[in-house]
């Protein structure tokens, strides 16, 4: 499952610390197994139960936030040089699991997507978070996974988790 996760997401191999990216691949696979899916489904799951018949993936829709990620903190650390500081490896990690319990937060039927048993008492954020405690990924990038949505609102972001939110944000709203 490692190789196809890796082929499927190749900014795994941008987190330069390999036990970070080690962990990071184990926490999508745990995601994919729990949610009782295949990597494959990764492109098939519609990243949002929010628009009707979404044709964007979970799978390019997480790439798509990675990449949004990527080039707003090289455009802040270019223009505000030594004034931010940005974990690029946090972040990074940070964009590839923040949706992850999306996995366990949605089910397939016959009649197409919808909530599962779990997403009917949690939102992908306290799965997520809680499907990555204790799989070596470190407390900021947990933050980053538990305040990318709505419920970070009115708390303190890291720098990481400010352009995450609005990495995600941006490629929702585009489709809304």
């Amino acid at each position: 499952m490692k190789e196809k996760l890796v082929k499927l997401i190749p900014e795994f191999n941008l987190i330069k610390d390999g036990r970070l990216k080690e962990a990071a691949i184990n926490v999508f696979s745990e995601a994919i197994t729990k949610g009782g899916w295949e990597v494959e489904d990764l492109d098939k799951i519609p990243f949002t139960l929010l628009i009707k018949d979404c044709k964007i993936s979970f799978l390019k829709h997480t790439r798509g936030v990675v990449e949004t990620c990527i080039n707003s903190a090289k455009v802040l650390k270019d223009t505000y040089t030594n004034d931010v500081h940005i974990n690029m490896d946090h972040l990074i990690c940070g964009a590839i699991l923040h949706d992850v319990g999306k996995l366990l937060e949605y089910k397939k039927d016959s009649k197409g997507y919808s909530k599962s048993k779990c997403g009917e008492f949690l939102r992908h954020p306290f799965s997520g978070m809680g499907i990555a405690f204790g799989k070596g990924i470190p407390d900021e990038v947990l933050h980053i996974i538990a305040v990318h949505s709505k419920e970070g609102d009115g708390g303190k972001r890291s720098p990481e988790a400010v352009i995450l939110h609005h990495a995600d944000f941006t490629n929702f709203e585009i489709f809304h």
